[in-house]
């Protein structure tokens, strides 16, 4: 029996491999923590990404049960809204092959989609953690999202840095 995922331990497919977590950028108005929360399973499709190294994370490295943080992006106050968890692997994003969308990619080949999407799933809303606050922490100091010209929608976080905020939000501060 597998154990439900937890902010601090999610759980993993894979038997034997290490926890791995990723901060995921989306813009709140296409869709909030509020949003994922309120979607069916909260779970929701990460549609959108239409960068190589952001597609190649979710290609390659990100499994079902790693831990996200959630992280609200292009708005007022940018910064960490909640916690999340890798649902799904992936599978063609069927934006690109939407004319209508803000995301066609006219040359991505139907037999061979460039663009994949997997689902995330909300756990809980937290206490907004503003990239100024990330900033302050010197643990954090090293996180991708806080380097100069980081500007990946997906990027991934050291198991400390993840622990560190974990520690952050369950202290309040």
């Amino acid at each position: 029996m597998a154990t439900a995922p937890t902010p601090s331990h999610p759980s993993h497919a894979a038997a034997g491999r290490p926890a791995q977590f990723w901060l995921m950028k989306s813009e709140p108005n296409e869709c909030s923590i509020d949003d994922a929360l309120a979607a069916p399973k909260a779970t929701v499709p990460w549609t959108g990404v239409r960068n190589y190294q952001a597609r190649n994370f979710m290609r390659d490295a990100m499994q079902v049960g790693d831990g996200v943080l959630f992280y609200h992006s292009s708005c007022p106050e940018p910064g960490i809204a909640g916690l999340a968890r890798v649902a799904s692997g992936t599978r063609p994003d069927p934006t690109q092959f939407d004319p209508t969308s803000l995301y066609h990619d006219p040359k991505s080949p139907a037999n061979n989609p460039r663009w994949l999407l997997l689902d995330v799933q909300a756990l809980r809303k937290t206490r907004l953690i503003s990239l100024a606050e990330l900033r302050a922490h010197p643990a954090l100091a090293d996180m991708r999202v806080l380097q100069k010209g980081s500007r990946l929608s997906i990027t991934p976080v050291e198991a400390s840095e993840w622990g560190y905020i974990i520690e952050v939000l369950m202290q309040g501060g």
